[in-house]
Order: C-alpha cells, then sequence, then structure tokens
C-alpha cells in the first residue's frame, strides 16, 4: 500500500530522529578517542615539535622534532585531523607557492601545553591519562556491584588505593607529584591575580594538605604581608623545600589544624567523603578566630552547577570530573552539598566566587 506525503513525511523524520539519535551514542562511545588522541600528542611531544618551529608547522617539520617511525606518518596526519578538529590545534592550507600544505598551529588551548613550569599544565594531564588512573574505569560495572563501604575503583583495580601507591611506587610518585605542582602552579597563578581580595585583611594563613607548599608559596610571594605556612604529613615535610618564606608544620588534619587568621583548603575536599570533610572543617575551624576578627576557611575546589551554567561543556566537565574523583571514593558537590557538610562542620555563613573556570573559591566563616 502507497504512503501518502504526510506519512512518508513522518516516516522521514522518524528516520533522521533515529540517524541523529545513533550519532549522540556514536559521539559518546567515541569519546574516549580525543583523550587517547591527547595522551599520544603529549608523549610525542607535539606541541613541542609546532612550539620550536615558532608556533606552527607542516607535518614533515613536526616529525623532523617527535620519536615516530616513518612508516606512520600517514597515521600522523590522522592523529592532527582528530585533534584540530577538536581544537587542541589549528590548521589551514599554506598557499600554493607554499606547496599547498597544510600548516599546523598552537590554540589557547594548546598554548597552555608548552612553556614555563607555571602556565604548563601537561605533566597533570599525563597524569589524568595514565593507563593507572584510566584504567579503574574500564571495569566500573563491577565495582557498582559491590557493597558500600568498600575500596575504591582504583584500590578495587590495583589492589591499593592512590596514597599507597603514590608512597611505594617511585615512578609514579614522581609522576604524580609533578602532575600536581603543574596544576598548583597553573590555577594559583590566576588566583593571585584574580581573586586577591580573598588574601587581604588576613595576617597569618595554614595551607592544609598542602604538599610540597607550591599553592602556598605562590600566596606568600604575592602577599608578603600574610604569614604562611603548611600542615602536612611528617614524611611529606621531610622533602619540603628548604630557603623560603613558608613554615612547614608535621601534623595531621584530622586530629588538628595549627591556629592561624585563615585556613586554606586546595583540591582537599574532593578526596573525602562527608563525614570525613565535616571534621577536617570541624579542626580548621578551631584553629581560626571569629568572623569579626578576620577568620575564614578558603576552600579552592570544583562546585557542581557553578559558574557559567549555560556553557555545557563547562557543566560537563564539572560533571565529568565529579565522576572521575569517585576512582578514589571522592566526590565533587553541588552548592546545596558544601552548604550541608559547611553548617554541619559549625560554621555561619559562606560565600562563592566562580572565577576559576569549572573551579570556585568558597569561603567559611565562623
Amino acid at each position: 500500500m502507497a504512503l501518502s506525503k504526510e506519512q512518508q513525511h513522518s516516516s522521514s523524520a522518524d528516520d533522521q530522529q533515529a540517524l541523529d539519535a545513533q550519532v549522540q551514542l556514536w559521539h559518546h562511545t567515541f569519546g574516549y578517542v580525543k583523550s587517547m588522541a591527547l595522551k599520544a600528542a603529549l608523549d610525542l611531544r607535539i606541541p613541542d615539535a609546532i612550539n620550536q618551529h615558532g608556533g606552527s608547522a607542516t607535518l614533515p617539520q613536526i616529525v623532523t622534532k617527535v620519536t615516530l617511525h616513518p612508516s606512520k606518518t600517514p597515521c600522523l596526519r590522522r592523529l592532527m585531523r582528530v585533534l584540530t578538529v577538536t581544537g587542541v590545534f589549528s590548521v589551514q592550507r599554506s598557499s600554493a607557492d607554499d606547496g599547498g600544505e597544510l600548516v599546523y598551529g598552537l590554540t589557547s588551548a594548546s598554548r597552555l601545553l608548552v612553556g614555563s613550569s607555571l602556565t604548563n599544565v601537561s605533566p597533570f594531564l599525563t597524569l589524568m591519562l595514565n593507563t593507572l588512573f584510566v584504567s579503574p574505569f574500564l571495569g566500573l560495572h563491577d565495582w557498582f556491584q559491590q557493597e558500600m563501604p568498600g575500596p575504591s575503583p582504583f584500590k578495587f583495580t590495583h589492589g591499593r588505593d592512590l596514597w599507597d601507591m603514590n608512597d611505594h611506587d617511585a615512578s609514579f610518585g614522581k609522576l604524580f607529584d609533578k602532575g600536581m605542582v603543574a596544576d598548583s602552579g597553573f590555577i594559583m597563578d590566576i588566583v593571585v591575580k584574580e581573586c586577591g581580595d580573598v588574601f587581604q585583611g588576613i595576617s597569618s594563613l595554614v595551607d592544609v594538605a598542602g604538599g610540597l607548599g607550591g599553592a602556598t608559596q605562590a600566596i606568600a610571594k604575592a602577599f608578603p604581608h600574610v604569614e604562611c605556612s603548611v600542615l602536612e604529613l611528617s614524611h611529606v615535610v621531610a622533602s619540603a623545600p628548604t630557603g623560603t618564606d613558608v613554615k612547614y608544620i608535621a601534623g595531621d588534619m584530622f586530629e588538628s589544624v595549627p591556629s592561624a587568621n585563615a585556613v586554606f583548603l586546595k583540591w582537599v575536599m574532593h578526596d573525602w567523603g562527608d563525614a570525613d570533610c565535616v571534621k577536617i572543617l570541624k579542626n580548621c575551624k578551631k584553629a581560626i578566630p571569629s568572623k569579626e576578627k578576620g577568620g575564614k576557611v578558603i576552600i579552592l575546589d570544583i562546585m557542581v552547577g557553578a559558574g557559567s551554567s549555560s556553557d555545557q561543556k563547562h557543566v560537563e566537565t564539572q560533571v565529568l570530573f565529579d565522576l572521575f574523583i569517585m576512582f578514589i571514593n571522592g566526590a565533587e558537590r553541588d552548592e546545596q552539598e558544601w552548604k550541608n557538610i559547611i553548617f554541619e562542620a559549625g560554621f555561619s555563613d559562606y560565600k562563592i566566587t566562580p572565577v576559576l573556570g569549572v573551579r570556585s573559591i568558597i569561603e567559611a566563616y565562623p
């Protein structure tokens, strides 16, 4: 039986809707290829190769700077096509007089993969894309079938937790430290320039679980009137740099926090569940004076939903990182969830400043 024009139109619309749905699922399914393409570019040092040619280079020029078997040059072209379509690099064709070759260039994104340690985030991305970090997600379905509480996806996969791995595997520990230092250097450079008001009016600050003190040193340099210290476990303090204006204190944030006008928590809270976060915040509250005397806790972390909520990439990155940090049984939180733990810890008020990309400054007042 012949279909009417209306039926044909409806059938065609249904088919197009099904095809669009398939594209959406394919785009989701092959999303990991983007991550692996970026990992390959970092491992091959392609951003550095382009940078060494003044910020733009042809494929033959890139090949002279990277470790690549000549037979794989056509494959490299396909890798570069993915990385240009996804915005990591730019591409344009040179004039006919110059041979009409494709010329690849650095974008605002890939410029963060080259240059000085202060702005180069390559070590952090290399850590995030390391096999030890990626592999727990390949067996996430098995982990979901285990009763809580239980081992994190990382420990479920590797047999030991992240911190134990960091302490006992020297090569991984070095990779981890470099990644954290790179991220800290990048974000703190922006924090002290764009969020300087947060540190005005305080005379002393303790960075809780502050590692080797990269963030604290940035604060001390930008605000020399602030007496800065770092609270860390004893084995971390033993490796702390010397000859700086930062004081290092051995201790455990779950037991007590040294007294200061303000406490700084950078990338700390998302490592822990709510009960542990409340305990940490209670210890921080004991360490600071009243709100009237300038006491506060400064938290640098993700608040899911804060910031540019109209930017799909912004929101998606926040929720992706929340799922990612679950690999160590951590969690990112929305405003209500932050509010719950802040008030449960005894604080009276808080303020959110969502000006750090997907991250925010959260100030909690006693």
